[in-house]
């Protein structure tokens, strides 16, 4: 089955529950059932730039891969027709990244690849960032899909489990 994005489906703001400055992916390339490609440009504005470096710290590829997989969950609950929800990076292993900045002008691919998902939202994400055909950063990424986030959130989702 090919699910390329065509430009009719859903832009990645639909996609993902981050709003304004914080929704930090700028499109998206291609989805398919166990993973996504997204764009990063990064320019001047971004929220993370920080213009004493001149550029994007390394460190912020964590959270673009925490929103490619946030992306993807959003993809895979557009499917049945639900809004995106919030999940939680519980953490991550061994990020790797050949560089310290994300420079102004780069347009980063990144990638989340689903490896392993519970029935109780637990999963765990393979997460790539690419740069003109060279991959720059890796990682494995756990996270959390409460089934009703906000009740979560208030300490509410343990007891109805």
């Amino acid at each position: 089955m090919n699910t390329e994005v065509k430009q009719a489906d859903w832009t990645i703001h639909e996609l993902v529950p981050h709003a304004g400055r914080m929704s930090l992916l700028s499109e998206l390339v291609q989805v398919e059932a166990e993973s996504l490609r997204a764009r990063v440009r990064i320019s001047e504005q971004d929220l993370f730039y920080d213009a004493a470096l001149g550029g994007v710290g390394a460190w912020v590829g964590i959270e673009y891969m925490a929103q490619a997989v946030a992306a993807w969950a959003g993809w895979q609950g557009r499917q049945s027709q639900q809004a995106p929800k919030i999940g939680l990076l519980l953490g991550s292993r061994k990020y790797r990244c050949e560089r310290s900045l994300f420079l102004p002008g780069e347009a980063l691919e990144v990638c989340a690849r689903r490896e392993f998902q519970a029935d109780n939202g637990l999963g765990q994400f393979a997460c790539e960032i690419w740069l003109e055909g060279q991959l720059i950063a890796s990682a494995a990424l756990t996270v959390f899909g409460p089934p009703n986030p906000e009740q979560f959130l208030q300490g509410e989702g343990a007891q109805d489990e």
